[in-house]
C-alpha cells in the first residue's frame, strides 16, 4: 500500500480487533435451563485493538493497523477504536459482513470469563502488500499478537531495520509447543509479553526464570509473562522480578492481560525502568477489572496515577 504522507504516532497496532459481545451470567445456560442474563453489554475487543485503545486513552498516540467488513456490526467496531482516538486511517476494508466477533460469557460471581467466536474469524487476513512501510515505522513501538501472522512478521522485520521497537503479545496456553511461525515472530521481538504457559511452551523450561532467560537468547530484551490473580514475572539481561497484584473487588476480567500491555507501552514510551512500567501496567489492569466490559472500563492515566498513590506507589 503507497503512503499518503504519515502521521507519526507513538504505537502502531497490528494484529485482532473485534467487536465483544458481553454477557454476565450466574450459571451456562442449556436447552432445559436457559436462565437470564445479571448483565448485557457491547464493546471493542481482540488483543492489539484493546491494548491501542488503552494506550491512547493514557495519553499515546496510537494507531491500528488491521482489518474490517462492511456491514453495521464493522462499523460498531470501528466506532469502538475511533470513539478512544485511535488512528485507523490504515484499516483495509474487506466486502463482507465482519467475522472478528466474540460471545463473552462472564460469571457473575468471579468476573472469569469463557469465550465464543465467529465461524471465520481468520477469514480476512491482512497480507504484505497492503501494508504501509512509513507510516508503520514512524511509530517508536510496533504491538503484535501474531494474527494476521505473515504481515506481522514483515512490519516486525521493518521496524527492525529503521531501528525501532516491536512489542509482540501471546495468550496464555496449555500446550507443549509453539508453531514455527510464532516462534519466528518472537525472534524479531524486543518485548514479549505473554500470558501463563507460554513460556514454557516456547522454550521447553517450566521454571519461569529459566524460561525468560531462554527467551532473552532468542532475541528479545525484555520477558514478561503474566499469571493473572498471581501477578507478572519479569526477566531482563539486568533483573527479574516478581510483581504482585493489587487487591481489587473484581467485576470483569475481559481483557485484563490486553489492557496490561497497552499499560506496560505506555510506560515504556515514559522511560521508566522495568519495575515501575511492570506496576503501571498491573495498576492499569487492576482498575479495568473493577468495571464490566473488556474497553469500556480502561482509565485515564490520572485514574491510575491515583489508583497507584493510594497503595503507595510514586510514578516518576
Amino acid at each position: 500500500m503507497a503512503s499518503s504522507g504519515a502521521r507519526q504516532m507513538d504505537i502502531v497496532g497490528l494484529g485482532l480487533s473485534t467487536l465483544d459481545v458481553l454477557l454476565q451470567i450466574g450459571d451456562m445456560p442449556t436447552w432445559e435451563t436457559p436462565g437470564h442474563l445479571s448483565r448485557f453489554g457491547v464493546d471493542g475487543g481482540g488483543p492489539v485493538g484493546t491494548a491501542c485503545v488503552a494506550a491512547s486513552r493514557l495519553g499515546a498516540r496510537v494507531g491500528y493497523v488491521g482489518t474490517a467488513g462492511n456491514d453495521e456490526v464493522a462499523e460498531l467496531k470501528i466506532r469502538f477504536l475511533t470513539g478512544n482516538g485511535v488512528d485507523i486511517s490504515r484499516l483495509v476494508e474487506r466486502y463482507h459482513p465482519e467475522t472478528q466477533v466474540i460471545i463473552v460469557y462472564v460469571d457473575e460471581a468471579t468476573g472469569e470469563r469463557v469465550f465464543s467466536s465467529v465461524r471465520g474469524l481468520r477469514d480476512s487476513a491482512l497480507r504484505p502488500s497492503e501494508l504501509d512501510r512509513e507510516y508503520i515505522t514512524s511509530a517508536r513501538y510496533l504491538h503484535l499478537d501474531g494474527f494476521h501472522s505473515e504481515a506481522a512478521l514483515q512490519a516486525a522485520k521493518w521496524m527492525r531495520e529503521a531501528g525501532k521497537q516491536v512489542s509482540v503479545d501471546y495468550a496464555r496456553t496449555d500446550a507443549d509447543s509453539v508453531s514455527p511461525e510464532t516462534r519466528e515472530l518472537v525472534e524479531h521481538a524486543d518485548v514479549l509479553i505473554c500470558g501463563s504457559g507460554f513460556g514454557r511452551a516456547l522454550t521447553g523450561h517450566e521454571n519461569v526464570w529459566e524460561a525468560g532467560d531462554a527467551v532473552l537468547a532468542m532475541g528479545p530484551t525484555t520477558f514478561v509473562q503474566t499469571e493473572g490473580e498471581r501477578g507478572s514475572y519479569t526477566v531482563t539481561p539486568e533483573d527479574r522480578f516478581h510483581t504482585p497484584p493489587f487487591p481489587v473487588d473484581v467485576v470483569d476480567t475481559t481483557g485484563a492481560g490486553d489492557v496490561f500491555h497497552g499499560g506496560y507501552l505506555v510506560g515504556l514510551l515514559k522511560g521508566w525502568d522495568p519495575r515501575t512500567v511492570a506496576s503501571f501496567a498491573t495498576g492499569v489492569s487492576a482498575v479495568k477489572c473493577t468495571r464490566f466490559g473488556g474497553r469500556k472500563g480502561i482509565p485515564d492515566f490520572n485514574e491510575v496515577a491515583d489508583f497507584l498513590r493510594e497503595r503507595g506507589v510514586a510514578l516518576p
